[in-house]
């Protein structure tokens, strides 16, 4: 999956899990600030993309996390894309 697959993905979830409006999804809008996203909420979503994807983001990866692109970025190297 390639970085604008992954970040469709991740929009989708985003709007499919917790109702964000789809503009209000950008690769710079901070999960937490922007989104209204708290860590249980990170964890779902997390869950959610290894169930769609096959890949799971570690826990040093997922503590990093701050923005949609943060996601995005990681989910790619995850699975060597970056």
């Amino acid at each position: 999956m390639d970085r604008d697959a992954t970040y469709a993905l991740i929009s989708r979830l985003l709007g499919e899990l917790f109702e964000i409006a789809p503009e209000k999804i950008t690769l710079e809008a901070t999960l937490y600030q922007d989104l209204d996203i708290d860590s249980i909420d990170a964890v779902d979503l997390a869950v959610e993309f290894r169930k769609q994807t096959g890949r799971q983001l570690t826990p040093d990866e997922f503590k990093k996390i701050r923005t949609v692109g943060d996601i995005v970025d990681a989910a790619c190297a995850s699975a060597g894309n970056a």
